[in-house]
C-alpha cells in the first residue's frame, strides 16, 4: 500500500530550499508514495516543472490578505463582511510595523494568521514543513499525520530566529531535518533538547540532468570580456552589496570584467542604486531569474558566492558539477562544499578579499586547472539522499 505524503511550502520562486523540493519531487517512487503539494501561494517558475504525479491542494484563500497592504487588506475584508479576519490581519499589521527583524516578524505573524486558515482534511503518512518558520508550522498546528518533519535549509544561528517560539512547535516534530553536517551540529547546540531528533539530508542534485541543461543554449553572455557569475535572491543574505563593491574595485584597476547575478528579491532597487552610483552599468548585471540558469554556469569563466551564511549551496554544487573555478566567502558552512586551495577559494567576508580571491584566479590559469581538474573528478551526485528521506517517513 502506498504511503501518502504532504509537503508544505511557500511557493515555488527560484530559491535554493525551492529547488531542493523540485528535486526531491522529480526523484521520489510515485509507485510507492502518493504526494499532495500545499502552497501558501500558487507561483513561482518552478511550477510548470512539477511532475504530473504531484497532487496540488487548494490555495488557502486567506493568506493573500496577509500578503497585501493592509489597507486594501482591510477595506476587502469589510466589504466581504470578514470581521474576524480583518481583525487578525489588523494585530499581524502591528507585528510588521513594530518589528524590524523580518525572521522573526513571520514567526510572530503567523498566530494571526493561522487563526484564518482551516486544518487540512484527512491524514498522511508524513507532514513535511520543508521551510522554517510557516510551512513547519503549519504542518504541526493544520494537518492530520503520523510523523511530521520539519526542514531548517540554513546555519539556525544566521536566521536571526526566535528559538523560544520554535521551541514550542519543535515539541510536537518527528524529526528536524537540515541540509549539512554543520547545520546539523548548530541545531544540536540550539536545542540540546531535541538532538534526538535531528537528521541531515543533503539537497538532491543530479550531476546527468544539470550537465543536460547547460547545453540548452549557447553564447549567453555574447562577449569577450572576462564573465563573472553569481546566483542567489537578492537579499542581504547573500552580500551582493559586496560583490557591487568588488567589481568597482576590479574595474578601477583596469580589469575587463562582466559580473552577472541571477536572482530577484528586496535589495534590487538597493543593488541598482549602487551599480549607478559606482558607474558599472557596462560591468555588472542584475539578470533576474532563469528557468535554466545552467548554460550561464557552463559559459561563465569564474562562479562567485559572496554570501554572509549558507545552509549548503545547491549554486555551488551546481558550479563545481560545471567544473567552474569558485570563489566564495567564508560563512560558516563554506568548508563542507570547498576546500581552499584544491577545488576553490575561500575568501574573507568583505570586497577586497573577494576582489583579490578574483584577480588570483584570473591571473593564474595553473590555478584555474588545478580547480577544474580536482572538480572533474569528485563524485558530486546525491541522489542516494532519497533513500534518507524514505527512512524518516
Amino acid at each position: 500500500m502506498k504511503k501518502k505524503l504532504l509537503f508544505i511550502m511557500n511557493n515555488l520562486n527560484c530559491g535554493g530550499a525551492e529547488k531542493s523540493l523540485l528535486s526531491l519531487l522529480q526523484t521520489i517512487d510515485y509507485s510507492k508514495y502518493d504526494v499532495d503539494l500545499f502552497l501558501f501561494k500558487h507561483e513561482g517558475i518552478f511550477m510548470s516543472k512539477l511532475p504530473k504525479q504531484v497532487n496540488m491542494l487548494e490555495e488557502p484563500h486567506h493568506y493573500r490578505y496577509f500578503d497585501m497592504s493592509i489597507k486594501t487588506a482591510l477595506m476587502d475584508c469589510l466589504k466581504n463582511g470578514k470581521f474576524s479576519v480583518a481583525l487578525f490581519r489588523l494585530l499581524a499589521g502591528y507585528i510588521f510595523y513594530t518589528e524590524k527583524n523580518a525572521a522573526r516578524r513571520e514567526q510572530r505573524v503567523w498566530k494571526y494568521l493561522s487563526y484564518t486558515m482551516p486544518a487540512l482534511s484527512g491524514t498522511y503518512d508524513a507532514a513535511i514543513g520543508y521551510l522554517e518558520k510557516n510551512p513547519v508550522y503549519f504542518g504541526i498546528e493544520k494537518v492530520k499525520a503520523k510523523k511530521k518533519i520539519g526542514y531548517i535549509h540554513n546555519d539556525y544561528n544566521k536566521l536571526q530566529m526566535d528559538s523560544n517560539i520554535d521551541n514550542k512547535y519543535f515539541e510536537y516534530l518527528d524529526h528536524l531535518v537540515t541540509v549539512s553536517d554543520i547545520c546539523g551540529e548548530v541545531l544540536e547546540q540550539r536545542f540540546p533538547q531535541f538532538k534526538r531528533k535531528v537528521e541531515v539530508v543533503q539537497n538532491i542534485v543530479s550531476p546527468t540532468l544539470i550537465q543536460e541543461m547547460s547545453l540548452e543554449s549557447s553564447n549567453v553572455y555574447n562577449n569577450k570580456s572576462t564573465t563573472i557569475l553569481s546566483i542567489g535572491r537578492l537579499n542581504q543574505q547573500k552580500g551582493f552589496e559586496m560583490a557591487v563593491e568588488a567589481c568597482k574595485k576590479l574595474v578601477e584597476i583596469g580589469y575587463d570584467i562582466r559580473w552577472y547575478v541571477i536572482g530577484e528579491g528586496e535589495e534590487r532597487s538597493k543593488l541598482e542604486l549602487m551599480i549607478n552610483e559606482y558607474q558599472l552599468c557596462d560591468h555588472f548585471y542584475l539578470i533576474g531569474i532563469k528557468d535554466n540558469p545552467y548554460p550561464y554556469i557552463r559559459e561563465a569563466d569564474i562562479y562567485v558566492q559572496p554570501s554572509r551564511f549558507e545552509g549548503k549551496s545547491i549554486a555551488i554544487d551546481e558550479a563545481k558539477i560545471l567544473n567552474k573555478p569558485i570563489v566564495v566567502t567564508n560563512f560558516s558552512t563554506a568548508k563542507d562544499q570547498i576546500t581552499h586551495y584544491e577545488n576553490g577559494l575561500i575568501v574573507e567576508m568583505n570586497s577586497i578579499a573577494i576582489s583579490e580571491g578574483i584577480i588570483e584566479v584570473m591571473e593564474s590559469e595553473a590555478l584555474r586547472d588545478s580547480f577544474i581538474e580536482c572538480l572533474s573528478k569528485e563524485s558530486l551526485g546525491t541522489e542516494s539522499e532519497i533513500e534518507k528521506f524514505y527512512a524518516l517517513t
